[in-house]
């Protein structure tokens, strides 16, 4: 099971290979994508991305998790969630979302079990 690449980025909009689906923000794992709904965690800017937010890509067995803050990086990540994922096991990469989205589609095109969870707008 390969990690999806992310077709296309901009601001507001994200593409997934091989999804008809239109993200604004989004959740990519080993085989799957879906929408990230913050309201599903309370997340917010700030404090931003909590543990909760990335659980379900965690589960599906990733060996490294790509943050994107954002276009502007708005979006915080708390050192306790960075220390989440290391518990677990998983490198982490928090970045900018274009950046982000960049070094998560080449760790796919390398057959990386990566996951991601990425923020296009501010």
């Amino acid at each position: 099971m390969t990690s999806p690449e992310i077709a296309s980025l901009s601001w507001g909009q994200m593409k997934v290979k091989g999804c008809s689906t239109t993200y604004k923000d989004c959740k990519v794992w080993p085989g799957g994508s879906r929408t990230w709904d913050w309201r599903e965690t309370g997340t917010n800017h700030s404090p931003g991305v909590q543990p909760a937010d990335l659980e379900e890509v965690v589960k599906k067995g990733v060996k490294t998790l790509v943050i994107g803050r954002g276009m502007s990086e708005a979006l915080q990540v708390p050192p306790s969630t960075v220390d989440y994922l290391k518990k677990n096991g998983i490198d982490v990469l928090v970045l900018q979302t274009e950046k982000a989205v960049e070094e998560y589609n080449a760790l796919a095109a390398q057959g990386v079990k990566v996951g991601g969870v990425f923020h296009s707008t501010c």
